[in-house]
């Protein structure tokens, strides 16, 4: 059915135009519905987090490197301290995906019905809405890959060695944001070991280019500070990649990868890899891809860390199945209805539009662990408030500490978690505390007295990691703070 579809666009043929008149009313229409949508359901822990650590700009941290941080930093101060200043740059990161995909479709030799395909798919998928409605630290990585990707296609298929410079610089950018670029680029390095042929050399003769190692060193010399923090901090990255891999993260791995965007454009990317695979021109890219996918399958990372590589088989995609279309009018139908008919449960899903009772039922986790935080303040809050001055709060995680600083501010809080436990113990003064969270047993083996205060109530009734947490009043610890803080370190 697709066998004649157009091969990719080579440095011998011209390129399409850009669809500017359509793709980029699609980018800024999901861009304003994001923004007009982000003060709904409130923050999430990760957010809280990213706003906390970037008031301590780092050249990195325990659990992740400095940029996601330094853009949550930067929006408050640029944008105001609120959850719709927050999430500007998430808004932005999903139009410029979508801007950057249409551009890999053009640069595939797909024309403005396989550009305004792509960019629907794109601006419609579940997981770019969820990354792009809220701060993650996926919401810049996606554009980090696609990017790097559409460089490294210009490189192989223009002919024009100056494009590795490009792809080095945008790769060692993204490892201040995310080490996962490292899969990408060792999927794309097996893909020009073991593919077969380009359209005018075959691959390996990439590896004699000096453009290529050229861009290598660039890669190299922007990410080395990534590499120093590493070296002199122990490798931390390390021990959270072994933290986050999951066996039940391998068994959800495929489900996942299908609704990362919707059946339909899981269809399309099927179709895609197919496709690139079965040209000389692009077979590395397509071996890439899947050595990629398959690299966060054995680790036992989840399906988004790779959602790039799924992204790129889409938007190729679309250059074959949108010439499969122009053959038959009634085809055009078929797909539309079936790219933007699997859409709309994923839309639903994605963005702040379901009431929050339904939160329960819903897949989408970003949004249950999103509602609730500022009733949680206020209730531990008022527990802190009621015991003498001195009082402290201890919190199990980093989004009830992050919470605690967003909407009681004068709350001194603590916490073990990831990164929190390397700023620090709480004060030796400190012979009270209200402790968020953790086993009460195990806060009665450190304290000479404990007594409980409840248990978290947030007020929405969303079956979350927070709700009927137990909050314990402690005093008189056992052991020193600088002593004992060893106990209360913790990673996930």
């Amino acid at each position: 059915m697709l066998v004649k579809a157009p091969s990719p666009q080579t440095s011998a043929l011209p390129l399409p135009a850009f669809a500017w008149r359509i793709i980029g009313p699609i980018a800024a229409a999901v861009v304003v519905t994001l923004l007009i949508l982000s003060p709904f359901y409130g923050y999430h822990r990760d957010e809280l987090y990213f706003r906390l650590l970037g008031q301590t700009p780092a050249w990195g941290y325990f659990d992740q490197p400095p940029l996601t941080p330094l853009l949550a930093r930067l929006s408050t101060e640029l944008f105001g301290d609120t959850i719709v200043g927050l999430r500007v740059v998430p808004a932005l990161c999903a139009g410029l995906l979508i801007l950057v995909g249409a551009a890999i479709t053009r640069e595939l030799g797909g024309r403005a019905g396989a550009q305004t395909l792509a960019a629907a798919g794109l601006g419609t998928g579940m997981f770019p809405l969820v990354v792009g409605h809220t701060l993650l630290t996926q919401s810049a990585d996606f554009v980090f890959w696609t990017t790097c990707i559409l460089f490294v296609l210009r490189a192989l298929l223009r002919g024009d060695g100056r494009w590795w410079l490009a792809a080095g610089a945008v790769t060692g950018a993204a490892t201040y944001n995310k080490h996962l670029i490292v899969l990408l680029i060792t999927g794309l390095v097996t893909g020009l070991l073991i593919g077969v042929g380009l359209a005018v050399r075959g691959p390996r003769a990439v590896f004699a280019e000096r453009w290529f190692w050229s861009g290598a060193s660039v890669a190299a010399v922007l990410a080395a500070p990534n590499l120093v923090y590493q070296a002199v901090n122990g490798w931390p990255q390390l021990t959270m990649a072994a933290t986050l891999s999951e066996p039940i993260n391998r068994i959800m791995f495929v489900p996942m990868t299908v609704a990362l965007l919707s059946m339909g454009a899981f269809v399309i990317a099927v179709v895609g890899w197919r496709w690139l695979s079965g040209r000389r021109e692009t077979r590395p890219l397509a071996i890439a891809t899947l050595v990629t996918i398959l690299l966060g399958w054995a680790s036992g990372g989840r399906a988004d860390y790779v959602a790039g590589s799924l992204i790129f088989a889409f938007v190729a995609g679309c250059v074959p199945v949108a010439a499969w279309m122009e053959r038959r009018t009634a085809r055009r139908g078929a797909v539309w209805c079936g790219l933007l008919g699997t859409s709309l449960i994923g839309v639903a899903v994605a963005l702040p539009l379901l009431p929050p009772a339904a939160l329960g039922y819903s897949p989408n986790e970003v949004s249950r662990e999103s509602v609730g935080w500022p009733r949680f303040a206020a209730q531990v809050a008022g527990v802190q408030r009621a015991l003498p001055p001195g009082t402290v709060v201890l919190t199990a995680n980093y989004g009830e500490a992050g919470a605690l600083n967003r909407f009681a501010p004068d709350v001194p809080v603590y916490s073990g978690h990831n990164e929190l436990w390397y700023q620090g113990p709480p004060p030796a003064t400190a012979r009270t505390v209200v402790a968020v969270g953790l086993p009460p047993a195990e806060l009665r083996s450190r304290f000479a007295q404990c007594s409980s205060a409840g248990a978290v109530d947030h007020g929405t009734g969303v079956p979350n990691e927070e709700l009927g947490l137990p909050i314990t009043i402690c005093s008189e610890p056992h052991t020193p703070w600088p002593t004992g803080w060893t106990d209360y370190k913790h990673a996930s």
